[in-house]
């Protein structure tokens, strides 16, 4: 057992400090009390004294834990520690000096200051009280002004609640009328509109063109009064300058509507009781600035509404001219379609007229006897000739501009049908591999789907540089059509942008951007989507997912 151990069973928090000012023991108090505590040093920082003991000899030390160490004799200081938290707690620290050693106890009188300040604050609080006792006589004439104030303080948060929740002006004006009413028991309450033009105001209780009234003046008095743009109250006989006069005095509550400096109008409430604006008059101040506000949001609300209006119109302008990009871009494809056609058609041609020219020449000779040769002759013009028909028809069924409802149709009829057109594109130097599955018919527009295959397909080729492999994979799994076309040319740079309309990969001149944009469109006439995949250097796969239902 050690010789400060004794020091563990104290209810106190103990630390011992030898004269080279080194902590050499803490108690199980103190590590529960002080968890933080690091060295000397940062601990002396946290704390401070509740009233600085100016007894010592050397004042310039100000930590309690220096100036205890410092002191000669036996040391007491109440003195205040932050803790981990940032709470303040109160300790009386008691040093004793043992020979070379220090002994520091610090007792946690937390509870007790705070005790004593509640104690102090019960004795204040007491002599309220008693102030209140004494002042007993007034106080049931206080309770009702305070209740009064505070049903007028609600009615004014009504207000506001309902002037900050609504774009409506015509029940934010209503509301606003209803509650002022019940607030000043008027027996008549109403809105009036400014006329810069006519310097008069028009009544308008709810900003409805029905509540429409005639046109008020007011006397010289009453206007300045409006111009300043605070709320007032006037006795009166006459509601304004036009009106008859009343059979008795009443109160005229005018609460001008401004937005920044321009007058929007003024509330008219008018009420028999008699009544005072002093202790409301800051709110209502606030609730004809918060009116101003309503009412010129609500115009802006008007003007928002007519144009989303302009815009769901220029919306639909811009799917028309949608549709006309698509027909002009596939115009655009049969156009550079057009050179491929004109050289598959020149070819066979060029045979027939070969043959024509032997076939003159045998005639003209009259070598009868290669009947043979003729024959055969004979064979490659049918040949030739049949071949420069399927070319006509598959462009022709290609094009089907007449087609423009929703039909059935053979998902890999079709892609054959635009294989068959771009082949000129891709003999003697693309691979086209096709893993068509058996589908059912899809009800769709043939002719559109036919623009989205030319688009990747002719896409396909260009990203090819020499020789490669276009794959087209087909399938009909969970009532979807997926069509994937996949290449091994270069890859897309940026997949993310490739169905934006303008964007393309092509040089100036070569491509407009709009074929996969308006591919995407496509799909998604038909309810369907498309995507990418893409690496640079490995080529790119696109893959369509149309209902088939």
């Amino acid at each position: 057992m050690g010789k400060f151990d004794i020091f563990n069973k104290f209810n106190s928090a103990v630390i011992v400090v030898n004269d080279k000012k080194e902590v050499v023991f803490r108690n199980n108090f103190f590590k529960r009390a002080f968890p933080d505590f690091k060295d000397l040093k940062k601990f002396s920082h946290k704390l401070d004294y509740n009233v600085y003991a100016l007894e010592i000899d050397n004042v310039s030390v100000h930590s309690p834990i220096f100036q205890a160490l410092e002191a000669k004799e036996d040391f007491f200081a109440h003195v205040i520690y932050q803790s981990v938290d940032n709470t303040y707690l109160h300790y009386d620290m008691t040093v004793s000096k043992k020979g070379k050693y220090s002994i520091i106890v610090f007792t946690d009188v937390t509870s007790k200051i705070d005790c004593e300040n509640l104690l102090k604050k019960t004795n204040s609080m007491q002599k309220y009280i008693n102030t209140l006792e004494v002042d007993n006589g007034n106080l049931s004439k206080i309770k009702q002004q305070a209740q009064s104030q505070a049903m007028k303080l609600l009615l004014l948060n009504n207000i506001s609640n309902i002037i900050r929740s609504s774009i409506d002006t015509s029940k934010i004006i209503n509301s606003a009328l209803k509650e002022l009413s019940e607030l000043f028991a008027a027996f008549k309450a109403y809105y009036a509109v400014y006329s810069k033009e006519m310097n008069a105001y028009i009544i308008n209780k709810s900003l409805n063109k029905k509540d429409v009234g005639g046109k008020i003046t007011f006397d010289e008095k009453t206007e300045k009064n409006i111009e300043k743009g605070k709320v007032f109250l006037t006795p009166c006989m006459k509601e304004y300058a036009e009106a008859k006069p009343f059979k008795e005095l009443v109160q005229r509550i005018i609460l001008p509507v401004y937005y920044r400096d321009s007058r929007l109008g003024i509330i008219v409430l008018l009420t028999k009781q008699k009544t005072k604006l002093t202790d409301v008059l800051e709110i209502l101040d606030g609730v004809s600035a918060q009116l101003g506000s309503a009412i010129i949001q609500a115009e802006l609300y008007e003007k928002d509404a007519r144009m989303v209006k302009e815009l769901k119109n220029a919306l639909k302008e811009l799917r028309e001219t949608q549709l006309q990009l698509i027909n002009s871009e596939k115009m655009a494809s049969l156009g550079q379609l057009v050179a491929g056609v004109a050289h598959e058609i020149n070819t066979p041609l060029a045979s027939i007229k070969s043959n024509n020219e032997l076939a003159s020449k045998l005639i003209k000779n009259k070598h009868f006897e290669n009947d043979e040769l003729l024959s055969e002759i004979l064979e490659i013009d049918k040949e030739a000739i049949e071949r420069i028909n399927g070319i006509v028809v598959s462009l022709r069924k290609f094009v089907r501009l007449d087609e423009a409802d929703l039909q059935d149709a053979d998902i890999n009829n079709e892609l054959d049908l635009t294989l068959n057109l771009i082949r000129h594109e891709t003999k003697n130097r693309i691979k086209v591999v096709k893993n068509y599955s058996e589908l059912p018919p899809i009800k769709c527009y043939p002719n559109m789907l036919n623009q989205v295959f030319m688009n990747i397909l002719v896409n396909a080729v260009h990203a090819i540089k020499d020789k490669g492999t276009i794959t087209i994979d087909t399938e009909f799994s969970n009532d979807n059509l997926i069509v994937k076309i996949k290449d091994n040319g270069i890859g897309i740079k940026e997949p993310d942008k490739i169905f934006f309309a303008g964007y393309t990969t092509k040089g100036v001149g070569v491509g407009t951007g709009l074929g996969l944009a308006i591919s995407q469109k496509i799909v998604e006439k038909h309810n369907g989507k498309i995507d990418v995949k893409t690496k640079l250097g490995a080529g790119s796969e696109f893959i369509i997912n149309i209902p088939g239902k």
